[in-house]
């Protein structure tokens, strides 16, 4: 018999990998802000998708924000091409209006519609264990549980089917054209996912936390790896760290566990930071020396860089 602990801890586990892992290539394509924009711009399509259903099912949820997170990713790109705006400016432009949009309608039709931003914006993972599926007369366990669970199946399907594509492409979407391969379907495909798994958590872990799943454990594990597969194993494996770490750290200080596990995501990321043999700060100050000492002038202490993307292999 699982314990309320059990379900909590289980949720956030799901939601830490499923983030790592479509993260992960958000991080290798420097497209790291355009999680944090879908996180927020699917916030109409999950509204929409509430008036027009007026119930909680998730499927319709995950076909608005779907749609509303690749509508995203095609808005920003076409206004950075046509509108001679930065990538950056656009996708912020972009992320605030249509989340603001979202608030709005939320503000307009609260009193009809069993909605509420806190919760899309925070969400309540300790609600997770009373947020029970019922088929057929038998208690199937946490809602939350099934959603992520599937989420999860559905982005190591897609992680594993698009392997070498998605290496590939996070490699060089100029070289991944050459070769013929479907740039646009590998990119947009990666979107929807990201956008599939934001809707998913948002009830149980609040769009803040999302962000920080999707971007800080990958970010923590590219200073670690030069290597495509032990970069996806170890951001998954930070996650789940700060998932569970996060939940009795909560415990301790009697606090929001969503906070506490963006913290120890903050935590574990700072220690990496400083402590990582090749690429964290004193690595790198250690590895300056040892070139100053037998190559002296050649280069400069703490100099030597992480490689880029390309250089995964």
């Amino acid at each position: 018999m699982i314990t309320s602990t059990g379900w909590i801890i289980i949720t956030a586990i799901l939601a830490a990998s499923s983030c790592a892992l479509v993260g992960t290539f958000l991080v290798l394509r420097k497209m790291s802000l355009m999680g944090d924009a879908i996180s927020h711009a699917v916030l109409p399509g999950i509204v929409l998708a509430f008036l027009l259903t007026a119930s909680r099912n998730t499927f319709p949820m995950l076909i608005g924000a779907g749609i509303f997170g690749l509508f995203t990713v095609w808005l920003t790109e076409e206004l950075s091409k046509k509108g001679r705006i930065f990538h950056d400016a656009s996708m912020g432009i972009v992320f605030t209006t249509l989340f603001a949009i979202g608030v709005i309608i939320i503000s307009l039709f609260a009193a009809n519609v069993d909605i509420d931003q806190e919760c899309v914006l925070y969400g309540e993972i300790a609600y997770v264990p009373w947020d029970l599926w019922v088929w057929r007369g038998t208690n199937m366990g946490p809602r939350p549980v099934w959603i992520l669970s599937m989420v999860l199946v559905i982005n190591i399907s897609f992680i594993t089917l698009m392997y070498k594509e998605l290496k590939t492409y996070s490699f060089s979407p100029q070289l991944a054209a050459t070769l013929g391969l479907p740039v646009g379907l590998i990119h947009y495909g990666l979107m929807g996912t990201v956008s599939f798994t934001t809707i998913a958590s948002f009830e149980s872990v609040g769009a803040i936390l999302v962000v920080a799943l999707l971007i800080v454990p990958p970010a923590t594990a590219y200073l670690l790896t030069d290597r495509l597969h032990r970069l996806l194993l170890l951001a998954v494996l930070f996650g789940i760290t700060s998932a569970v770490g996060g939940y009795y750290m909560a415990l301790w200080i009697n606090s929001s566990i969503a906070g506490a596990i963006a913290v120890v995501n903050g935590m574990q990321f700072a220690l990496v930071f400083i402590l990582a043999p090749r690429y964290g700060l004193l690595g790198r100050k250690l590895a300056g020396r040892r070139v100053n000492k037998y190559e002296p002038g050649k280069y400069e202490p703490g100099l030597i860089s992480h490689p880029e993307p390309e250089d995964l292999r």
